[in-house]
């Protein structure tokens, strides 16, 4: 049942080769459902994953000059006409799009090859549709922002204001750089990084797909539909997972809290233990100086939650039926995470004034 229908005005830049670029808009309408979810009718939903600062892997260097400074320059820098059919052999294009098209490609083979893993069970129609939401524009620019990409694009300064708040150029550069480093480092080291950072995404797009099909937004526990498949002999090793590790967090916390406890959180040397590209965190919940249990991660979260499921353990809780954090829980932030887009693209626009 729909309790509510608001329409929004979308304005955003169109591609164009000249310096000042035209403005199209476009109407959408945003239905909110009576448990608290919410879809654009004529726009994909837009995913929001359960992730802070803590959450994103590192972002992996791009070693070759030449390449980075291809990954964050616009078209815009040096207005070459885009009429031409292909650029002179001694006078290649110095921009990022042909980076954006690589990075396209790569995005949409690593997201079918982790849909492999984690939902091998899934139907090719559901998947497409699920790996359309991860590789969209929404997410991408997301992403962009959160690693704070578009701070370093290089761009015509007359467009500089409107371009680095737009959510397709934030996109474009996001695949820039994953064309950049595939070409600089290879798909393993790609691999390595969008693995742990678009899993969360891919979940919440299995649960928005699911919707879509009139289901409900998780499989009933009996049913589980796709146990991860064992991953191939050349994919990158990363810690153990567990489905439920985020409610062993929020039970280990309010237990001790009701116990008027603290837990102080002990990050230890995990020097060696993982890559460049997948640190390894490791870290013990310690109450009264005494350490109730240790976990590791492939970040700070996911380490604390395995160290708060080895607590319950020591404390005599069965840990066998937790679960994790409700989907109706996670879309209530959905609010927040748009103020907090809004924020990050007010603070673009005030640098690019300056």
């Amino acid at each position: 049942m729909y309790i509510k229908r608001v329409l929004f005005q979308i304005t955003q830049p169109q591609r164009s080769s000249s310096v000042h670029s035209s403005l199209s808009s476009s109407m959408v309408v945003m239905t909110i459902r009576q448990d608290g979810t919410s879809f654009l009718s004529n726009s994909k939903p837009i995913l929001c994953p359960d992730l802070d600062s803590d959450d994103l892997p590192p972002l992996p260097e791009i070693k070759s000059d030449d390449i980075r400074l291809q990954v964050y320059t616009h078209r815009s820098y040096f207005a070459r006409p885009t009429h031409m059919f292909e650029d002179m052999p001694d006078d290649p294009s110095p921009d990022n799009e042909k980076l954006e098209h690589l990075g396209d490609s790569v995005l949409s083979l690593v997201v079918t090859s982790l849909m492999r893993e984690e939902f091998p069970l899934v139907r090719v129609g559901p998947s497409t549709k699920m790996r359309a939401l991860v590789v969209g524009n929404p997410t991408l620019a997301d992403l962009s922002l959160k690693y704070r990409l578009p701070e370093k694009l290089r761009m015509h300064p007359a467009q500089a204001i409107t371009l680095r708040v737009s959510t397709n150029i934030q996109a474009d550069l996001f695949e820039a750089f994953v064309g950049g480093l595939y070409m600089d480092r290879g798909l393993e080291v790609v691999r390595a990084w969008l693995y742990p950072l678009l899993r969360p995404y891919l979940h919440d797009a299995y649960r928005h797909v699911r919707i879509q099909h009139g289901l409900p937004p998780e499989p009933p526990p009996h049913a589980s539909p796709s146990p991860p498949a064992p991953p191939p002999a050349s994919a990158h090793p990363e810690p153990p997972r567990t489905a439920s590790s985020i409610g062993h967090l929020s039970l280990f916390n309010q237990h001790l809290q009701q116990q008027g406890k603290a837990i102080e959180w002990v990050w230890a040397d995990s020097a060696g233990q993982g890559s460049r590209t997948t640190p390894i965190w490791v870290v013990r919940a310690m109450v009264d100086n005494a350490c109730l249990g240790g976990g590791r991660g492939s970040t700070k979260k996911a380490a604390k939650n395995e160290a708060a499921k080895e607590g319950l353990r020591n404390l005599g809780i069965d840990v066998s039926c937790v679960h994790s954090d409700s989907y109706e829980t996670r879309s209530a932030s959905d609010g927040e995470r748009g103020s907090s887009l809004a924020a990050q693209n007010a603070r673009l626009v005030s640098a690019s004034s300056l």
